[in-house]
């Protein structure tokens, strides 16, 4: 199963054009996929003191919390399409990532306190756009999403692409990256 999570709160967005060319090249090669989308699931980034405190127990008494975990359990490729904004993620998935990836599923401790990943992920992609130079992004996906939270749990062979200057940039570069994310699915 792929799952793809998907992070943008307006389905007018340039990132709802991608998700549709990625479901779409799916569909067209006959790949079963399932969408975790985040505003319309209406999932609530802020953990409360009571799922922090079943978080240390690897539990959650948080019901989205619980589908996308099993979700994320049955699925042998990731794909992430989130706008990059303030530099980093989207508050819903970092939410996501610090709701979802619970102790003891996601990942445990070996008796050194060595991270042990307890996903199983084969295949990762991150499909970003941005207002500036992906250059200026590289230090916070390649040096910290990529080891310290995807590669921890268990997603593997990840691989980004970001659409810079989304906003203000010629239409022939949207296009473009929407040819290329349809070509890598």
């Amino acid at each position: 199963m792929i799952t793809i999570v998907f992070s943008h709160p307006w389905h007018g967005s340039f990132n709802h054009a991608i998700l549709e060319a990625v479901t779409h090249k799916l569909e067209q090669e006959k790949l079963n996929y399932q969408i975790i989308d985040l505003s319309t699931d209406n999932f609530n980034p802020a953990m409360t003191s009571e799922e922090l405190r079943l978080y240390n127990k690897g539990e959650s008494n948080y019901p989205l919390t619980n589908k996308y975990l099993r979700m994320l359990q049955h699925s042998k490729e990731i794909i992430f399409i989130f706008p990059i904004w303030w530099g980093m993620l989207p508050a819903n998935l970092k939410g996501f990532f610090d709701k979802v990836l619970l102790k003891g599923s996601s990942f445990r401790y070996d008796s050194k306190g060595n991270l042990i990943p307890g996903l199983h992920i084969s295949r990762t992609l991150l499909i970003t756009t941005s207002q500036g130079d992906t250059e200026l992004y590289k230090p916070y996906i390649e040096s910290y999403l990529i080891p310290y939270i995807l590669n921890a749990v268990g997603m593997n062979n990840v691989v980004w692409r970001n659409c810079a200057r989304t906003s203000h940039g010629p239409d022939e570069n949207r296009k473009n990256f929407i040819k290329e994310v349809s070509d890598m699915v």
